[in-house]
């Protein structure tokens, strides 16, 4: 019997450059599992939508599927919109599996991703030492995520020796350039933000447009395609795989 398709779904965005990424992404996954089927998907605003994903490998002969929400945060999208596509593509397919696996979620190893991405923005802008950073977020209504960034913050800034401040691009605060700004009260002038988005678009850009006004030395580029990312995609189908078969 075939291993369950796998679908990494992801929010979509009017920025091309988002769902590209996206697509790099999987690309990623697909060189780690070459014998898996693995498809990208998009809750709205990019193509292929879910839907017509799901249409089409149940045309080919699937009858499993396992999606993975490629979110970061367990907030609005993740408990409202992604169970209500995958029980709208269940509906549409009777007989067919469609079950939806925990989040991409913060894992501490994205900080090693976060650091090779801001030692790039560190070489590019020519600094060479930093006396605090800024982890950049999307923000949420739901505190709980906003808690979930800050814990991963405090986490990176301890290895770091650095002091280190959450921000967020929308729904909570501080704003990145809050927070730059904050850091330069107290005399530091180091300040480098990073990027704690899976893909660029008009939050990132304009967390890193504020903290570059606010006097931030360098603002790293999102996440984006890294086989740190692909390997937690494959570990949370893992699971959802497992749950597919009946007890």
């Amino acid at each position: 019997m075939a291993a369950p398709a796998l679908v990494a779904l992801a929010h979509g965005s009017r920025d091309p450059r988002s769902a590209a990424t996206v697509k790099a992404l999987v690309a990623e996954v697909r060189a780690l599992r070459p014998d898996l089927k693995v498809e990208a998907a998009f809750l709205e605003l990019s193509k292929p939508s879910f839907q017509t994903v799901v249409d089409r490998l149940v045309k080919a002969g699937h009858e499993e599927i396992v999606v993975v929400p490629l979110l970061l945060s367990n907030a609005y999208h993740a408990k409202v919109d992604v169970p209500g596509a995958v029980a709208e593509a269940s509906e549409r397919h009777p007989g067919v599996q469609v079950r939806a696996s925990a989040i991409l979620g913060l894992e501490p190893c994205f900080l090693e991703v976060l650091d090779l991405r801001l030692r790039a923005a560190l070489r590019d802008a020519r600094v060479r030492e930093l006396d605090a950073l800024v982890l950049a977020a999307a923000g949420s209504s739901d505190p709980l995520a906003n808690q979930a960034v800050a814990r991963l913050a405090r986490q990176w800034g301890a290895h770091h020796k650095l002091p280190v401040s959450a921000a967020f691009a929308s729904s909570a605060p501080p704003a990145t350039g809050e927070a730059v700004r904050a850091f330069r009260a107290e005399g530091r002038r180091h300040i480098a933000v990073a990027s704690l988005f899976l893909a660029p678009g008009f939050l990132p850009d304009r967390a890193a447009e504020l903290a570059l006004e606010a006097g931030a030395v360098a603002v790293s580029d999102p996440l984006g395609a890294h086989p740190e990312l692909a390997r937690t995609i494959l570990a949370r189908y893992a699971v959802g795989a497992v749950e597919l078969v009946p007890v």
